[in-house]
């Protein structure tokens, strides 16, 4: 039994676009929020769970759908274009929004000019402000206007130009005071901003589930996992090109805070169109998935009657591994998507350590275990597999709990690579298991339930993760992540369901003959 790489990587490009979306997205909007438009943090934050609020209705709503419907392009076809083409353009039409509202502070918006600082000094002098770190200042006690016109981006520090700790503390506070009240008084463009951001978020969610649900559509079952590698790595793929676009660009550079986004917002639409155009030029998936549904028949993966109708009826049995399975995936995310979203804070505030670094080597290691794992699950079953990376991602949180500022920062790595080798092991299985349970005829709506499993924990988790660690310190943060990850491990022990038999069970022979 063999998986055709060639079609799974084709698939894999609208995963590609969709990743390469959400890579800009999260980099650049909260940014723009903050330093053009003056919002808080709270207020950003707010904005930018949208996505995840819009999710959990849409994309079950939409993997329905697309489950009923049938044209000449497919079932899921006609979603992912008719959404990436209004994302893609809505994209483009944003920046000039963005570019609108960079006029509205163009007094205040050059860095390191002495006139804008001066303009933000007189401005905000008087104003109660807080540091990034929440202490609060008031400007004409801290600097005299000339010290502050004097203040710039940069500093040299042992002869290599570093980032000025007063630029950060001072000037960008006051400066985002004074966008917030450009925005104040003429609100009309962050209105635009907003809607169109709405207008995005949900094209981009009228095809995600579409888009995931067309691999098990041309994947047999027992050979979802690796399939399932394969498109997370042409996520990881999309993902990284952004961040090198980034570089490129110089995003997160202090001297590009207030930069003008039309070029690289240009450039971000214009990879989610090739990609686009090489899924539409290459992907048959009518034919594809038709060839699919007749080998399912002919191995005994699925009986003639569902093949036909489309439709099976869940056992109670598999109902009840069915809930277990989502329940497992809320914990699991619970766990995993608190430390991710609190781990840049904790690392600056408790370990004193490079948070960049940190992640950058978990994702590393999960890129190179995604197709590791997914073999591994062909062989011993996606249960084994999963049950396995969750008791590694309790280690290493459980570990990481212990952790301190003396702490060597080789043991931090080494957990959080162990982490990034979980939660490949763990992702990489999970949704083949919960599409295993369905027929071809409802993919897209079992590919809603994953989402709106792990939408809903990644909309609580941050806001209960972050009030725990306000109530009880921010050490609380990888004691919480390891319960919940424990707690998921326990509930997986009662799926029954959704584990395809190792892939030497299914006949390997016969699929052999059928594809010479």
């Amino acid at each position: 039994m063999k998986l055709n790489y060639k079609r799974i990587i084709l698939v894999g490009f609208a995963f590609f676009l969709i990743q390469a979306f959400w890579q800009a997205y999260d980099n650049t909007i909260p940014m723009i929020l903050t330093n053009k438009f003056g919002m808080s943090q709270a207020w950003s934050g707010a904005i930018m769970a949208l996505d995840n609020v819009l999710a959990l209705f849409m994309l079950p709503l939409f993997g329905a759908i697309s489950d009923k419907h049938h044209s000449k392009w497919g079932r899921r076809t006609p979603f992912i274009v008719v959404g990436t083409l209004i994302a893609a353009v809505m994209l483009i039409a944003l920046s000039f929004v963005d570019n609108a509202q960079l006029h509205h502070i163009s007094d205040v918006a050059a860095i390191d000019d002495p006139a804008a600082l001066e303009t933000i000094y007189d401005r905000e002098a008087d104003e109660t402000l807080l540091t990034p770190g929440g202490q609060k200042f008031v400007l004409s006690r801290q600097f005299t206007k000339e010290e502050f016109t004097q203040i710039r981006s940069q500093i040299t520090v042992d002869g290599a130009a570093v980032t000025n700790p007063d630029y950060t503390n001072y000037v960008m506070p006051a400066r985002q005071a004074c966008a917030w009240d450009a925005t104040a008084k003429s609100p009309v463009t962050l209105v635009f901003f907003i809607a169109l951001l709405l207008v995005i978020l949900v094209s981009m969610a009228v095809f995600r589930s579409p888009a995931v649900a067309l691999m098990p559509d041309v994947t047999l079952k027992p050979l979802r996992s690796k399939a399932n590698a394969v498109i997370n790595l042409m996520g990881s793929a999309g993902g990284i090109l952004v961040l090198a676009l980034g570089m490129v660009f110089a995003t997160s550079a202090v001297r590009n805070s207030l930069m003008n986004y039309i070029g690289y917002f240009a450039v971000i639409a214009a990879i989610m169109l090739a990609a686009l155009v090489v899924f539409m030029l290459t992907v048959r998936e009518n034919e594809w998935a038709a060839e699919m549904q007749q080998q399912s028949v002919e191995l005994g993966l699925e009986d003639k009657e569902e093949a036909a109708t489309g439709e099976r009826k869940l056992s109670v049995d598999e109902v009840r591994s069915l809930i277990f399975l989502l329940l497992s995936i809320v914990l699991w995310f619970f766990g995993y998507n608190a430390v991710t979203s609190k781990y840049s804070v904790y690392a600056s505030n408790i370990l004193h350590k490079d948070y960049n670094l940190t992640l950058i080597i978990a994702q590393a290691a999960a890129i190179i275990s995604y197709l590791p794992v997914g073999f591994i699950a062909s062989r011993v079953g996606r249960k084994k597999t999963i049950l396995a990376g969750v008791v590694m991602l309790t280690a290493a949180f459980t570990t990481a709990a212990f952790m301190s500022a003396e702490s060597p920062t080789m043991l931090m790595n080494a957990m959080f690579a162990l982490a990034g080798i979980a939660w490949a092991t763990i992702n990489v299985n999970s949704f083949p298991m919960v599409v295993e349970m369905c027929s071809g005829g409802n993919v897209g709506k079992y590919t809603g339930f994953y989402y709106t499993a792990s939408m809903a924990a990644q909309v609580a988790t941050p806001m209960l993760s972050g009030l725990l660690m306000d109530r009880m310190g921010m050490h609380v943060l990888f004691p919480y992540a390891a319960v919940f990850t424990a707690l998921a491990f326990v509930t997986m022990l009662f799926v029954r369901h959704g584990d395809s038999k190792p892939e030497a069970k299914w006949g390997l022979e016969a699929l052999d003959e059928m594809e010479d």
